[in-house]
This record gives structure tokens, sequence and C-alpha cells, in this order.
């Protein structure tokens, strides 16, 4: 299974299936001050962050059973 990232029209990211028309696995929306901070490389962001959460999932063996006990604890920065 292949993935690929894109940018949608309505400017999100997003991670889906090659040669897939469907619904994004995955999209990542960032606010327009957001993408100023982070010098219009917001694409680079989220491919990092679709990288660490597939990286995240590969190690687990069922990444759908009992998925709340299995999350690492992240600190949230607001």
């Amino acid at each position: 299974m292949y993935w690929e990232i894109i940018e949608l029209e309505d400017g999100a990211i997003a991670l889906r299936q090659m040669d897939e028309s469907g619904e994004p696995m995955v999209t990542i929306r960032f606010s327009e001050e957001a993408k100023a901070r982070l010098n219009d490389r917001h694409i680079d962001v989220a491919k990092a962050m679709f990288s660490a959460g597939m990286q995240w999932v590969s190690q687990i063996e069922d990444p759908f059973e009992d998925l709340d006990e299995e999350m690492p604890e992240i600190p949230v920065v607001h």
C-alpha cells in the first residue's frame, strides 16, 4: 500500500492511499497565522506530523484495539 500527501482545494493537507479518490485517511489544517509563522513551510510540518503518526502506528500490533490504553502521554502546549 502506498500513500500520498496532497493539498486539498480548501488548503488542508491530506494523507490518502495513492490512486484513490475517496475521503483522505487524515487531514491537517493550519490557520493563516500558523502558515505565516512557519514561513509557508506548513506542508513540510504536515509531512513530519504524518510520518511521526505512521511510525507510531507501525509499532503497535493492532492500531485500533485498545487505542486509548496504548496512547503515550503527549504534552500539550497552548
